[in-house]
This record gives C-alpha cells, structure tokens and sequence, in this order.
C-alpha cells in the first residue's frame, strides 16, 4: 500500500493482531502500523482513520466485523463513549498477558533489556468497584447521546479529547459502589435547587467537581465539592441531602477554586464533619486530607506494598530514603524492618500528613522533609543525614528527573527499587541507571488498575 492512498477520514478494513500500550489495537498492513483505537486482538473491523505519519496511521473503530475470541460484553453503559476503562470488553485474563507483553517491548525497545526476565504479573482479585477516589465534573454541557434527555445540570466524566463535553455518568463499574449513590444524590438535588455548573468556556458558573474518597477498610467517606467560589448556603441543600441519606459520610470540604485552570485544588473548608478519612494498610492506619496523594486502589496497595519489602529484602541496619514519599505510606510500611528512613516530597501538606501518619503508627525511625528531588537530593541540606543503603523512588507518570538520576547514581545506594506507573518513563530512567553503574535484579508488573491501559512495575536494580 502507498501512504499517499490513504487519506484521513477513509475508511479500511483492518485485522487486530495485539494491543499497545495505551489501550489501542495494532494491525499492520505493508510497511504501516496501524493504531486503532476501541479495537482488541483478533477482532475484524471497519477503521476511519484520523491520523497519517510517515511510519504508522491511527484510526478507530467504527464497524466490528468479526468478533475476537478473547471478546467480552462490557459491563458499563458507557463503555462505547467513556474511554476510562480501554479494554473492559477485552477478557481480563488477556488484559493481563497484554500488559505483560507491554512491559516487555517498551523495556526491549527504550530501555534497551533484551531478553529480560519479568516477573508474572500480578492481577487483581476485585477487578471491577475497586477505585478509592474518583473525580467527576458538573456541567451543563453534555455529550448528546441520541435518545437521551439530559437535565440543566449533569455531573460525569471528559469525552476522550473534549475539554467542555461531559458524559453524563449514571453507573461507574471501576469507582466503590457506594460512589454511584452519591453521584445520584448531588444530581438530583443540584438539578432541584437549580444551582449552576461551571462553564470552561465562558468562566462563569458555580459548581465545578465532585471529588468522592472512601476509606474501603475504614468505611469512611469523603466528599470534596470543588467550587468557583465560597457560597455555602448555596450547596447547603447539596450537604443536608448526603448526610441525611448516607450515615457513613465522615467528611465534606469545599474547596474553592477561583482560577480558570481547570483542576480539583485550592483553598478548602470543612463544611461536615472531620478534614480528613483514615484508610489501613495491613497493621498501619494513614489519614488521607482532601488534597493528600493515596494509591487509588486499596484492595491491590499491600500487594504491591509487601513485594517492596520482599524485594527489597531488608536488614535492620539499612537506611532508606524514600523519594516522592507523599504521605509517607511506603516508608511507614517499611520501617520496622529497617534502622531508618527519609522521606523527601515536594507537596508541604503531604509531609505535615506524613509527619501525622508516623506518629498515629508510632514510627519513631523516620524522618520527612519538603522540597523538589531534582534541587534538594544533591544538595548542602543532605550532608546531615545518613547516606542510604537503598533508595526508593515512585515518581509522578513524567518520571524521575535527568538531575534526581545523576544524585541517585552518586549516591550509588546498594540497592535503587523503582515503582511506576508509566512503564515507558520507568524504562528510560533505568536505561540510564543501568548505563552508568547498575543492574536489573528484578521486574514485578502488578496490575493496580483493571480494564484500564495502566500498570503498576516494581523494579530492583542493584550495583553491577
């Protein structure tokens, strides 16, 4: 086939024959990979392409032909406009050998690991109601599905690739259960007291998101309303209705974005109840505040928790740093084991958090500081604290950066434990570790996130 046939808006009949990293299906068709989104292994399908590059196409699905073997009815209503859950018609057993393969070739291809040896991944028992957080945003802008009626204000999800259409949700599959009664609740009563949603067009309105936590092994609940101001008498209706209808809510915040930066933060105020949940962790109690980091699903947290200490393989003489500590959950689960541990986080309320953490658990051997890895970890400020032995890093989804690497190889730690949730900023970082003084000892992908493209890895490089 010549590229120059092709056109964007054609449409081509295509085959699947694996999944990228991402969600999407890949076929290849001559010298052309083809991208497909809403597409799994083995299916036949009718692609529209929307993009044209030199070495492949993307597209997507707008006709099933065949279905894949591996194909299952998706759960959710919202399956076919969503785009939360890529993969949630797709068996969750090949979910997980999928992934596993993904690992594989982005390790083989950035990170430059031939042939290297990967661990099994580890699945999820509960692969659907697992989420502990979930942000939804009000509006009045709604993804228009035909035959539906939609009310003055909806509260749901981003279409895929539209920042001011909202898919109004009534059932979410990945989010707890008791999510979706509370979802209900804030909409029937904001449609009732005609309040107003924030419109990211204009800049005007008052309602912006709904933020639901939940403690799963505490049963304490959280609602955080995101607000373009502070009127509480307005959303007093919107209180009342979920503290009379859900006795296990223990707090809710407003919090009051001004901004037209469209994001869930800013200042907040307890409108019910206390400013914070407490979620356990195996033994260990943590309170999570409304703007406090959490691992999103606390069914699958001491999996990966424990493997950290598996692997790590601790001795009551190490020291450990703990880089991105947030609210300091990891180096709380691991301190017993240990003679003590740093953890070093930009965000200052999440170390007052950690620092509370330490003290409800009675860990008395570590220790918390604020400030930017890439400027502190190398810095005058460390020469007072003991240099470690291992060094774990769980950086954000960009990865570590190019400055907090070249700290961590002088440091030279006997033992680096990287955990990711972007196996492709993992791969890049460790090619770099593993260039200058390191090896790969171990690969574990867990899978925190069913249905999901994501995919936790924990690795462990040790001095070569």
């Amino acid at each position: 086939m010549e590229d120059k046939k092709l056109k964007r808006g054609q449409e081509i009949q295509l085959t699947i024959s694996d999944l990228a990293f991402g969600g999407r299906g890949i076929s290849k068709l001559d010298d052309l990979v083809f991208f497909v989104k809403d597409a799994i292994p083995n299916q036949k399908v009718i692609a529209k392409i929307s993009k044209i590059k030199k070495k492949y196409v993307e597209a997507y699905n707008i006709e099933t032909l065949k279905d894949s073997t591996d194909q299952v009815d998706p759960a959710c209503e919202h399956f076919d406009w969503c785009g939360g859950c890529t993969t949630q018609q797709l068996d969750y057993q090949k979910q997980l050998q999928y992934k596993q393969k993904q690992i594989s070739d982005i390790l083989n291809k950035i990170g430059g690991s031939k042939d290297l040896d990967i661990n099994p991944i580890i699945g999820c028992e509960k692969t659907f109601f697992y989420r502990n957080k979930m942000e939804y945003t009000f509006s009045g802008s709604p993804w228009y599905i035909e035959d539906e009626s939609y009310d003055d204000v909806i509260i749901g999800l981003h279409v895929p690739k539209r920042f001011d259409k909202i898919l109004n949700i009534n059932k979410c599959h990945i989010n707890h259960e008791l999510f979706n009664d509370i979802l209900q609740i804030s909409k029937n009563v904001a449609v009732k007291e005609k309040m107003v949603p924030y419109d990211v067009r204009k800049h005007t309105g008052f309602l912006r998101f709904l933020v639901i936590r939940i403690g799963v092994h505490t049963d304490e609940v959280m609602v955080n309303l995101v607000t373009a101001g502070y009127k509480p008498k307005i959303i007093k209706p919107l209180v009342d209705a979920l503290v009379d209808k859900l006795p296990n809510i223990t707090s809710i915040v407003n919090t009051i974005n001004t901004k037209k930066s469209n994001i869930a933060s800013g200042s907040s105020k307890l409108l019910y109840g206390k400013e914070f949940i407490n979620e356990k962790i195996g033994d260990y109690t943590f309170k999570i505040s409304a703007n406090s980091f959490f691992q999103t699903n606390s069914y699958q947290v001491k999996t990966l928790y424990d493997y950290i200490i598996k692997t790590s393989d601790f001795k009551k003489s190490d020291v450990v740093y703990d880089l991105y500590c947030g609210t300091g959950t990891i180096g709380i689960y691991i301190a017993e084991s240990v003679k003590q541990v740093y953890g070093i986080e930009i965000v200052e309320d999440a170390i007052e958090d950690a620092k509370i953490n330490a003290q409800i658990n009675s860990i008395n051997n570590i220790n918390f500081y604020c400030g930017d890895l890439k400027d502190v970890l190398g810095s005058d400020a460390m020469d007072n604290i003991e240099k470690p032995t291992t060094i774990i890093v769980d950086p954000p989804r960009p990865g570590l950066h190019p400055n907090t690497v070249k700290n961590l190889i002088k440091l030279s730690p006997e033992k680096i434990i990287y955990v990711s949730c972007n196996p492709a900023t993992m791969a890049r970082d460790i090619e770099m570790l593993v260039s200058e003084k390191y090896m790969i000892k171990d690969l574990q992908p867990i899978d925190m996130f069913p249905h999901t493209p994501h995919v936790e890895c924990v690795t462990t490089l040790i001095l070569n």
